[in-house]
């Protein structure tokens, strides 16, 4: 790949901090390095995106929130789809996904994702990833799970797909001799005087060669942090899942769509009624090979409710136990698969039965005690088919991202082909750009000595030019705005008027969010979380306004007020969405209404804290364009 060459020119300012009124309260940062690409997670999106940009020729750092392989990739049980098997088509593919996402897919999405998938998942296979095969003819074992009319699911060692495609992939970025910080949370984004990433800062937790807040100064981040699970109390998601790249794609001006689409899975252990935390999943695979959902009595209550009974979409069998739990009063329903005997658990689900008997369950004698809880986010920051956002030179793939792909409701195990097809995308995308020179303001400022400028423009508070510009024309603004906020900087480098919450703010977000805005939702509930979320932000920035004292700024803090942010945006557009769809189940308004809500909501964050709302003109989204551009564009 050819390297551009040469001085910086006067367009390359020192990159700044996020607007300032919005930005997470940090110590201005110690240490700094260079990339061209920064990839922020370390799923088969973002060590997918590191392996293709590096194999490119581009300088690539990974950032991960824990270990390189401890991604929420490797907690995938099922496995990944794509039409591999006899007599299967993208095309068939296709329609399940579009029949599951409930009339809001973007469908070029789609096609892009079913047509590109199966040839990814064979370069999948040639980086190393070992899926189940026949022992005698050597071709991939495939399964069948919701919604699915085929079998197309590719699983490994069982149940155990996630961890096999994790050790595949870390391997080769080991092997590749790509950069990597581990244990280090990301914060914000840094612009460049123009509004375009110039990198991301960040917090190394420990010590070591680079450890507290640092920078890491790239033309090009890729956000591939995973979910935000964590906004509810019982989440099959691991802890580190606390919507951090959602959080910081707000916070740097970009906009993020269909966050009232939560998954919740239908069947996860149920450990109890006080149980909080990541719950053991009970993947939909085992459905697949023929476990039936029973209630106390042994009653399938699936059939007929939909065509496929226990393997309809995932959104129609939570919803079809929570009716039954409803009705019968129960905390819970059961899944029977003692027909499978011990022989077939064992060998196909070894992950499972091994949870299910750490709990005292064994799943070979008694059924499985199962309910609904928090497992996907179907949206996130918003992209286009090369998984650019809002903001330049920023971007996203993986669960944080929302491509239109899985509309209102994802489709079983589409979730690891999204990352893989997406992350190629952008590595494409980046890696054109390097070659053609447009990142040279950005990525030669490093080597010419600028690195300097980095902390001192970070130091300083300032803000990037056009940060404080927004689209113009929101439906609806809502959340709580500041009108004390100002953009002067404190000793930490960050603005008074913008708190950080107490460690502790993030089980009372968890309580609001699980009993206000999960499974069941209403207008009645879901303004009753906004007002206490509210109170949550408002406490603190009484207090500042006060005492002039905030949380301390350190990983824990960092992660609430993460978790507040994101759960704001969440309840806003669940609010807004005035219908059931798919996963976003509203028992005032129980009926889907295609006439209206046939549309996505975008929202973005104000520099002074408030959301803007605003709604698409159809289920197709318009192309991403910076908020400068749109307001320049209108006559």
């Amino acid at each position: 790949m050819s390297r551009p060459t040469g001085r910086p020119s006067a367009a390359a300012p020192a990159p700044r901090a996020a607007t300032p009124a919005t930005a997470l309260r940090a110590p201005a940062p110690g240490w700094a390095i260079e990339a061209d690409v920064v990839v922020v997670g370390s799923g088969v999106a973002g060590l997918t995106v590191a392996l293709r940009c590096a194999a490119a020729g581009a300088r690539v750092t990974v950032v991960t929130k824990a270990r390189l392989d401890d991604g929420s990739t490797r907690w995938a049980q099922g496995g990944i789809a794509a039409a591999l098997g006899e007599g299967d088509t993208p095309e068939q593919h296709l329609d399940d996904t579009l029949v599951a996402g409930a009339g809001l897919c973007d469908e070029r999405a789609v096609r892009t994702l079913v047509t590109e998938g199966p040839d990814a998942v064979r370069r999948l296979i040639a980086t190393g990833a070992r899926f189940d095969a026949d022992d005698d003819t050597g071709e991939i074992l495939l399964t069948r799970e919701g919604g699915h009319h085929r079998r197309r699911i590719a699983h490994a060692g069982g149940d155990a797909t996630g961890a096999e495609i994790s050790r595949a992939l870390v391997e080769a970025v080991r092997a590749a001799g790509i950069d990597t910080v581990e244990n280090a949370l990301v914060l914000d984004l840094l612009k460049d005087g123009a509004g375009r990433t110039a990198g991301v800062t960040l917090h190394v937790m420990g010590e070591g060669r680079r450890d507290g807040v640092g920078a890491v100064r790239a033309g090009a981040v890729v956000l591939a942090t995973g979910g935000m699970g964590q906004i509810f109390s019982a989440t099959t998601n691991p802890a580190v899942s606390t919507g951090d790249g959602v959080a910081l794609a707000l916070r740097a001006g970009a906009e993020v769509s269909d966050l009232e689409f939560v998954q919740f899975h239908p069947t996860v252990l149920w450990l109890g009624p006080e149980a909080e935390g990541q719950q053991p999943l009970v993947s939909e695979a085992v459905r697949g090979e023929g476990a039936h959902l029973v209630d106390a009595d042994g009653v399938r209550f699936m059939r007929g409710q939909h065509e496929l009974a226990e393997l309809a979409p995932r959104d129609i069998v939570a919803k079809g136990i929570m009716r039954r739990m409803r009705e019968r009063g129960a905390e819970h329903m059961y899944l029977d698969a003692r027909h499978f005997g011990a022989e077939m658990w064992e060998r196909r689900f070894p992950t499972i039965l091994a949870a299910c008997r750490t709990h005292g369950i064994d799943p070979v004698t008694e059924p499985i005690p199962v309910a609904p809880a928090a497992h996907y986010a179907s949206g996130g920051v918003r992209t286009d088919l090369r998984g650019r956002t809002t903001v330049p030179g920023l971007y996203a793939c993986g669960e944080v991202a929302c491509t239109g792909v899985h509309g209102a409701n994802r489709l079983a195990s589409n979730s690891l082909l999204e990352g893989l097809v997406f992350a190629e995308r952008i590595a494409e995308n980046i890696t054109e750009g390097i070659a053609e020179g447009v990142t040279e303001d950005i990525t030669e400022g490093i080597a010419e000595g600028v690195t300097e400028d980095i902390t001192e423009g970070i130091a300083a508070g300032a803000e990037p030019a056009g940060a404080a510009e927004r689209t113009e024309g929101p439906d609806e603004r809502t959340g709580p705005s500041d009108p004390d906020a100002t953009d002067t900087p404190d000793a930490l480098g960050s603005p008074v008027g913008a708190p950080l919450l107490a460690s502790e703010a993030r089980y009372e977000i968890q309580h609001i969010m699980t009993h206000g805005a999960g499974v069941l939702r209403s207008a009645e509930s879901l303004a009753r979380a906004a007002d206490r979320l509210d109170r949550v932000h408002d406490d603190a920035a009484a207090q500042l306004r006060r005492d002039g004292k905030t949380a301390e700024p350190g990983v824990e803090t960092w992660e609430a007020t993460n978790l507040h942010l994101v759960a704001r945006v969440l309840v806003a557009a669940a609010l807004r969405r005035e219908e059931t769809r798919g996963c976003h189940w509203r028992e005032d308004r129980p009926e889907r209404d295609d006439a209206v809500w046939r549309r996505h909501l975008l929202v973005t964050l104000r520099p002074d804290g408030a959301l803007d709302v605003r709604s698409t003109d159809s289920e197709a989204f318009p192309p991403p364009t910076t908020p400068r551009a749109e307001t320049e564009s209108r006559p």
